[in-house]
Parts: C-alpha cells; sequence; structure tokens
C-alpha cells in the first residue's frame, strides 16, 4: 500500500488526537466509571479552593498588609518582612524551641512505634494482643484539649503526680512542672509520643502481617532465634515504610503540634514553649501583622520541602538508589 502524501519519510503515520477526539474519549470514560469518577469530584474541588487558590495570598508576604487593605490595593514592600525575621530575636527563640522538641521526638518518638509494633506482632495471646492494641491507640483519638487539660490537672501541686512521687518519697516539696520552662521540651515530647506512638503501629503491624512464615520457619530450622528472626527478616521487609516515615518525619522538623502548644503553654514557660507555629499564630492572629506571619510561614514552607528533598535523596541512597516518594 502507498504512503499517504501526507506522511514524509521518517515520520510516524500516527498523528497526535485531536481536542474533539480527546474529550470524547474522556467523556466515554466518565460514563463508563462514572461512580469512581464522581467520587472523585470533590476531592479535586476541595484541592482547588483550599490549596490552589490561596496560594495567590502568599504575595502579602512581599506587601505591607493590613486589614483595610485588598491583595491587589496592598504596597508592595519587597523582601523587607523577610529582614526583618532575620533580625527577630523572638522568631530565632521560637526555631531553637521548635528544633529541639522536634529532635527529641525524631529521636524517641520515631523508634517507639517501632519497638512497640515489633512486640505487639510477636504477642501470640490474641486477647491480650489486642486489649494492647486498644490501649495504645486510645490516646490518638482524644484532642489535646482534652489531654491538656488531664495533664494540668495531673501536674498540679495537689495533682496525680505531684501525690504519687510525695507518696514514694522522692519529693519533699509539690510543684507543679508545667510552670518550669527547663522541663517544657521534655513534656512535650512525652507527651506527644503517648499520644500518637500506639496510632504510628499500625503501618507497622500491616506490614508485618503480610511477611511469608515460611521465612521465620526457615530461620528457626536454621538455628536462629526471635531477635535474630527480628533483625533479619521483620525489619528489612519493614524498611521501606519506615524510610517513607522518616522521610515525612524530617520534612516536619520545623512543623510543630500547634493544638499541643496553645494548651501547655502559659506564661511561666512560653520561653521554651513558643514554637514557630504558635508565634506565626501570634503574630498574624492576634496581633495583626498578616505580612510578617506570611513570610515567616513561606519560609518555613520552603525550608521543609528542601528538607523532604534531601530526606527522600539520603533515603534513597540508603535503598539501593531506589525512591521512596
Amino acid at each position: 500500500m502507498a504512503k499517504s502524501a501526507w506522511t514524509s519519510p521518517g515520520r510516524s503515520s500516527e498523528t497526535k488526537p485531536s481536542i474533539g477526539r480527546r474529550v470524547k474519549q474522556f467523556a466515554v470514560d466518565y460514563v463508563r466509571q462514572w461512580e469512581l469518577q464522581t467520587m472523585v469530584i470533590p476531592g479535586i474541588l476541595f484541592m482547588i479552593v483550599f490549596c490552589f487558590v490561596p496560594i495567590y495570598g502568599l504575595t502579602i508576604a512581599f506587601k505591607s498588609y493590613t486589614v483595610i487593605d485588598t491583595l491587589d490595593s496592598a504596597p508592595w514592600v519587597g523582601l523587607e518582612n523577610f529582614r526583618i525575621i532575620l533580625s527577630d530575636r523572638y522568631f530565632w527563640d521560637s526555631v531553637v524551641n521548635t528544633l529541639a522538641i522536634s529532635f527529641l521526638k525524631l529521636a524517641i518518638g520515631f523508634v517507639l512505634p517501632i519497638v512497640l509494633a515489633i512486640m505487639i506482632y510477636e504477642v501470640r495471646f490474641n486477647r491480650f494482643k489486642k486489649l494492647v492494641q486498644t490501649v495504645s491507640y486510645l490516646p490518638h483519638f482524644l484532642s489535646w484539649i482534652v489531654l491538656g487539660g488531664m495533664m494540668i490537672t495531673w501536674f498540679s501541686t495537689t495533682g496525680l503526680f505531684n501525690q504519687l512521687l510525695l507518696d514514694l518519697g522522692l519529693i519533699s516539696n509539690a510543684q507543679n512542672i508545667l510552670l518550669d520552662a527547663n522541663k517544657y521540651w521534655w513534656i512535650a515530647t512525652l507527651s506527644d509520643i503517648w499520644k500518637e506512638s500506639g496510632w504510628g503501629t499500625i503501618l507497622y503491624l500491616a506490614i508485618m502481617a503480610k511477611i511469608d512464615p515460611t521465612y521465620y520457619e526457615a530461620a528457626k530450622i536454621d538455628g536462629a532465634g526471635r531477635l535474630r528472626q527480628i533483625w533479619n527478616i521483620t525489619l528489612p521487609n519493614m524498611k521501606m515504610i519506615i524510610s517513607l516515615n522518616l522521610i515525612l518525619t524530617i520534612s516536619g522538623l520545623l512543623g510543630s503540634n500547634l493544638d499541643q502548644t496553645l494548651v501547655l503553654m502559659n506564661s511561666q514557660n512560653r520561653e521554651k514553649a513558643e514554637v514557630i507555629n504558635s508565634y506565626v499564630y501570634r503574630m498574624g492572629l492576634a496581633q495583626g501583622d498578616f505580612s510578617y506571619a506570611t513570610a515567616v510561614g513561606l519560609g518555613v514552607s520552603i525550608v521543609s520541602v528542601i528538607l523532604l528533598l534531601t530526606a527522600n535523596k539520603v533515603t534513597s541512597k540508603m535503598n539501593d538508589n531506589q525512591s521512596v516518594l
């Protein structure tokens, strides 16, 4: 068959589908899967309205914006807000507090769910296993308003914590440790770990449930004990999900739990309790300096993206150049 006069040598005879044909194909696919396609629409609209449209508001980080201005009428100030940030001592104090609490959570809170998941997985008595899972999951479903109120009551001078220490003879005078700024980093870290560790085991338990039992049987025949089986079988099979959680944790080092901070922070421990998120909240909503607060948030977001990409690159090197994201 002779080639078409419209087809030049060395060029594929297949042409790109026209817009009309692609629209028609989309309509056919939509009708064929209309239930699934319709379920996606609310999510797409949510992303557009709450994620993409507000991006334009980031321009106020480069403006002197007040409540009487619009986004377009506010005067441009360039990088002036960022210059103020770099010379703001209170901002850098919040950065130090954020990083200190985040690194403590990373060092303890990242490892503990893995250990807890393995311990739960190794339990052979199913009723006890379910009890442990339920008890460890429960704090996650309580808001920080509830947990914060409980902690404020427990740590008061007449609360459970002080009464227990007095009865054991470990202290002679009751004191409210929430008023001690030097102890706040540990309070914030341990209370967050207590709340989220049980919930953090879910992914690890799901991965371990998929491990082929014959691996453990073969290792047992070879004389491997439980610790050796965990080290050589369980942990390698959890490597990818551990890497993913590590990436997400590192990318959130400059983020912190705003709810926890607002509940536990007071005038006595503010020096050590003020984190970046609460600082942005205070500057933006409490003091009305929206441009400054937006500039801080934008800078933190940029650094977080850099941390995310760096962590992904490092973990991919550790996983034989296999990217997790």
